[in-house]
């Protein structure tokens, strides 16, 4: 198989993804301290109390969605299920050349998180989190990474995108 530059720029968007998020996982896990039940762990503040680092390990999926479940639930909908859909995204991108670049990048960065995510899931058994932003009651967060910043980012592209197509169409 021939790669050409449109193959290389999805590679080349989903391998920084995962990249930086391991990377960043790795610099978290190492230097700020775990925050358990026990344990409230450490709570570095980047920008005041608006945006804030720790160290939380979910077990779920997003906000811990799915943590509750029991162990072959977990495996199915946190891990053969997202593989699955990651399998038919990255396919779909490859085959359809008539995606722009925009959605080409939104896509990727969607299959980077989502790889990065489960990564963390069969290497720990649970992926970590430490981002946190509290706009004074007015916008707050859960505890994400940058996955799962990656994921919400290309979302919101390809919604952006699908208004703009739906807006030339009319």
């Amino acid at each position: 198989m021939k790669l050409n530059k449109r193959s290389i720029y999805i590679i080349l968007v989903i391998v920084l993804t995962i990249a930086i998020d391991q990377i960043s996982k790795v610099i978290v896990r190492e230097h700020i301290t775990l925050r358990t039940e026990i344990n409230p762990g450490e709570r570095i503040p980047v920008i005041g109390d608006a945006f804030i680092m720790m160290n939380v390990e979910n077990t779920g999926a997003f906000l811990g969605m799915g943590s509750e479940l029991n162990e072959t639930l977990r495996i199915i909908l946190l891990l053969i299920l997202p593989i699955l859909v990651l399998g038919f995204v990255l396919r779909h991108i490859f085959k359809d050349k008539s995606l722009d670049n925009w959605s080409l990048f939104a896509f990727a960065s969607i299959i980077g998180g989502g790889i990065a995510n489960v990564f963390d899931r069969i290497a720990f058994g649970k992926v970590t989190d430490f981002l946190f932003i509290d706009l004074g009651g007015v916008f707050r967060t859960g505890i994400f990474n940058l996955a799962d910043l990656s994921v919400t980012t290309g979302m919101i592209i390809l919604i952006f995108m699908s208004f703009k197509k739906k807006k030339t169409n009319e």
